[in-house]
């Protein structure tokens, strides 16, 4: 480390941001950058520890003492080569991924752990502003051709490994622009597009082929895949978990993907706005408490709601670990999300029981109970509701945040795949699906979960594609940090 004491001598800092009354007039990205000098005394406040359990909380194994040392000694070129060794697109993780390597930083035990995610999003920006991150294409072909179905993280991630083995690859997406759900799924404000798009044109330039509008199983005929030596499937689990309660069918209830993938569409230029997936002027209730409930809050308040609400049915989080949640395990603790800090009224152990419509079909409101959880005799934790708790919201636009309850059944049916109990293709640790030649990754495989996974997961798949097709591979494993800079 440039100061060996720095984790003494520094405090944690958080990037600046716009006022809330300004952020929420725009999609715009509104954090702002640290100046070089806050940047390197973060990067100083690693311990380079012996044993850096920031290693095991990040999927990707992140060389992370490595890229801390080299940023606190001004090292960006070689900071970015060490990020860039084990993750394709820091740039977004480092924007969206939960940092689960600071929950597990050693320094987080005693003090505020060190601001990992600051500086893995903030290497790659120093990249591209220097022309550092140019297309590096294979010097040699093996003639191999590859389709990937799918452009989330997962997609590209693969492709990406696949296409620096010298074969031939070409992403299959059904939208009609690159990113799956980093595109249409997450908000302008935590990943403008621009971001996206920038690290696409240095894929194309590094000779992976993009087919757009291509719904394999819909548009795009199952058969010929059978033109390519392997498939990878990386569709994401994309099927939506309802509410089945009276009242669903109202005009009015909406699940958030829908919501929110119109609202990235409108702000790209690519659909106008119609009444029923807009927030304007309307009492916006949100159920679910994860990142989509919170990116629906903040969509909601820079379309103009009058009111936006929050209901969660599990209890209020406590600010700190419990016992039965220690250190450097995920912690199950309270967040509150910049979405949340421009205005929302949240609501915990809450249940929906009905949705009210009046004649029109049109919802006009929503009736709830509050809950309590308690364990039964097995352990297990139990919903039971309490009586003369019930209460009737006002309310014209209910989106539902749910979550996901796998991927779509199309490609699984249409292929005669198997899958698991949870409807996720079922593959194994080599990331084979029972059909040769296809493979699975991402959230297709593994059920919903983090980009930081998915593209661990692309990676992954791509070394075992490497070895059905060659017999051997020289792409990395996790935590490998032996691949040159993109």
């Amino acid at each position: 480390m440039d100061n060996l004491k720095g984790f003494l001598e520094y405090d944690r800092k958080e990037e600046e941001t716009d006022a809330v009354k300004v952020r929420v007039k725009n999609y715009n990205e509104f954090k702002k950058e640290p100046d070089n000098t806050e940047l390197k005394k973060q990067g100083s406040r690693c311990m380079d520890c012996g044993v850096p359990f920031c290693h095991s909380g990040c999927p990707l194994g992140n060389l992370i003492p490595d890229f801390n040392t080299a940023v606190s000694k001004n090292e960006w070129k070689k900071a970015l080569d060490i990020l860039h060794s084990t993750n394709n697109f820091p740039e977004f993780t480092g924007r969206l991924c939960p940092a689960p390597c600071e929950s597990a930083c050693v320094l987080g035990i005693i003090q505020p752990p060190v601001a990992i995610e600051l500086l893995e999003k903030y290497i790659p920006e120093r990249g591209f502003k220097e022309g550092w991150i140019k297309a590096n294409p294979p010097k040699h072909r093996t003639g191999k051709r590859v389709a990937v179905v799918g452009s989330g993280p997962a997609g590209l991630a693969a492709a990406q490994q696949l296409n620096r083995a010298g074969h031939l690859v070409t992403v299959l997406e059904r939208d009609t622009k690159i990113g799956g759900l980093l595109r249409y799924g997450i908000p302008d404000f935590k990943l403008e597009k621009r971001i996206i798009d920038r690290r696409v044109s240095i894929l194309r330039e590094e000779g992976i082929l993009f087919e757009t509008n291509a719904n394999v199983g819909v548009n795009y005929e199952i058969e010929k895949l059978k033109d390519f030596d392997a498939v990878v499937l990386c569709g994401g689990a994309t099927r939506k978990r309802d509410l089945p309660i009276p009242g669903a069918d109202s005009k009015g209830v909406v699940q958030a993907m829908e919501f929110l993938k119109r609202n990235n569409e409108i702000v790209a230029g690519l659909a106008e706005p119609i009444p029923e997936l807009s927030a304007k002027d309307k009492h916006v209730i949100v159920i679910g408490g994860g990142d989509t409930g919170s990116d629906c809050v903040g969509t909601s308040n820079r379309q103009g709601a009058k009111s936006v609400t929050n209901f969660e049915i599990m209890p209020m989080p406590s600010s700190n670990r419990s016992s039965e949640n220690p250190w450097p395990y995920w912690p199950f603790t309270l967040k509150t999300t910049s979405s949340h800090e421009e205005g929302v009224e949240r609501n915990w152990s809450i249940s929906t029981r009905e949705f009210v419509k009046d004649q029109n079909g049109d919802l006009k409101g929503l009736k709830t109970i509050e809950i309590e959880w308690i364990k039964t005799e097995e352990g297990r934790p139990q919903l039971k509701e309490i009586p003369g708790s019930e209460k009737e919201w006002p309310c014209d636009l209910v989106l539902l945040a749910l979550g996901f309850t796998g991927p779509e059944a199309t490609l699984s049916h249409q292929l005669g795949l198997e899958v698991d109990t949870r409807t996720n293709i079922k593959a194994g640790t080599d990331y084979k699906t029972s059909i040769p030649k296809i493979f699975t990754a991402g959230d297709m495989r593994r059920g919903q979960s983090l980009i930081v996974w998915a593209i661990s997961e692309g990676r992954e798949a791509a070394r075992h594609i490497d070895i059905f097709l060659m017999g051997k591979t020289n792409l990395p494993t996790k935590g490998e940090g032996d691949l040159p800079s993109v």
